[in-house]
């Protein structure tokens, strides 16, 4: 059983070897849930006093633009400067805007609100700084690994990370849902205030990480290096391509404050519980990761978990459509009206998407740590994190503005199919990543 456990079950090795890696780990984790329960809250708040998917999905189109440059800004900084101060600044941003949110909800929630422009502006704003810091101090925290860990333990630290985002986006949605329900949005803001502050354990105690070769300033220069570093990297080019088609048309959850009033019924506790599934895909990805450490060709395994992940939105749409044409039966907005059906079958269909996206982003993650130079990981994880949470936006608005245009369920269908097509025709036209060995890694 022992030998069993250690075959399959994650590899905690990186926690007990560093324990700056550790409380790194733990409070990323923690604070990370707040942010999650923002998230999910900031839509809640949106759809409340607007009525309007769009304007739900705005949220995350408004901010895609700073969040581009503040991936390759603060990839070029986390390159140039001292990593542990990068990390600092940006989380100190994060926490002030979280306060920010919390301050409009309390003043809409004490004074009139009627979904104007005006109303909702200052969250847009507001989410923004908030995306932007989050983008920095996600591309400085992940170049930070390689110089806390050896390079053999880099995929297990990544399917840590898998764990701690699990953690974060099973815990965060389902208590913003809860949270909103029974003590209202304004109060839960405030919980979030609270959690967001565990960010700065992991961040304070970390060593001092001054660059180790010649520094590059923030430029044009810097930014000209990484491109052409990037332009030979054909493996690196690919996942970054491949993540981008998966997050832009499969994104679900923009559709689920709609899906809880309108399709399955249950309101905010639906909406919780619905973005909790795929967190539990995830959680459950990397909690059986003990083998990621044996896996030599990434490239393959990256393709098959997009594939399947496309499947998976298509499944999630099927059901929206099926619930739409009443086949599950009548709904209301409050939980005692939920349809238990389509509930089920789209939690089992976004956890799929969750494990199936977890097992890409520890390949694909591994992948960049490991054949970039430290020098350049910085700029590249900037790119990474422009990838990983500015397609994510693309992909709110994507969902937004079909949804909004022709039916709920239409962006997921779509999607769900155009991913399947479109990994395949990476996979066939990119020889080196197809080939791609841990073994010997080329970027």
């Amino acid at each position: 059983m022992s030998a069993a456990r250690r075959t399959h079950l994650v590899d905690i090795t990186p926690l007990r070897e560093s324990p700056a890696f550790a409380r790194l780990w733990a409070g990323t984790a923690i604070s990370g849930i707040g942010a999650q329960l923002t998230v999910v809250a900031v839509g809640l708040q949106i759809y409340h006093l607007t009525g309007s998917t769009l304007a739900v999905s705005l949220v995350g189109g408004i901010a895609l633009l700073p969040m581009v440059v503040a991936g390759l800004w603060g990839g070029m900084l986390a390159d140039a400067f001292d990593r542990r101060r990068v990390l600092l600044v940006s989380t100190i941003a994060g926490w002030v805007s979280t306060v920010a949110i919390a301050a409009f909800a309390i003043g809409h929630h004490l004074g009139a609100a009627d979904g104007t422009v005006l109303d909702v502006l200052p969250y847009y704003l507001a989410a923004t700084v908030n995306a932007v810091a989050a983008t920095i101090s996600g591309a400085t925290r992940m170049s930070v690994y390689p110089r806390l860990l050896p390079a053999a333990r880099v995929p297990a630290a990544a399917a840590l990370g898998g764990i701690a985002t699990g953690i974060q986006l099973t815990v965060g949605p389902a208590l913003a849902g809860v949270l909103a329900a029974l003590i209202g949005l304004p109060l839960t803001f405030l919980v979030d205030v609270v959690l967001t502050a565990a960010g700065f354990l992991g961040v304070v105690t970390l060593p001092r990480m001054a660059p180790l070769s010649a520094v590059v300033r923030p430029g044009l220069v810097a930014l000209s290096d990484g491109a052409r570093f990037l332009r030979d990297a054909p493996s690196i080019r690919a996942g970054f391509l491949i993540d981008i088609v998966a997050m832009t048309l499969g994104r679900p959850y923009v559709l689920l404050p709609a899906a809880g009033t309108l399709v399955i019924g249950g309101g905010p506790t639906t909406v919780g519980l619905l973005t909790a599934s795929a967190a539990v895909g995830t959680f459950l990805a990397s909690l059986f990761s003990g083998s990621v450490g044996r896996v030599r060709r990434y490239g393959l395994v990256i393709s098959g978990a997009v594939l399947v992940y496309g499947l998976f939105i298509l499944a999630f749409g099927a059901v929206l459509l099926l619930a739409t044409w009443g086949v599950f039966g009548a709904v209301s907005p409050t939980w005692s009206g939920v349809a238990a059906v389509p509930l089920v079958l789209a939690a089992i269909a976004l956890a799929g998407t969750g494990a199936a996206d977890e097992v890409s982003a520890i390949f694909r993650s591994s992948m960049l740590l490991t054949a970039a130079p430290d020098e350049m990981r910085g700029r590249l994880q900037g790119i990474f994190m422009v990838v990983v949470t500015g397609g994510p936006r693309l992909g709110d608005l994507y969902a937004g503005v079909l949804a909004s245009a022709i039916a709920l369920w239409f962006p997921p269908v779509l999607g769900g199919v155009c991913i399947m097509a479109l990994a395949l025709v990476i996979l066939r036209a990119v020889p080196r990543f197809r080939q791609y060995d841990a073994a010997a890694p080329v970027p």
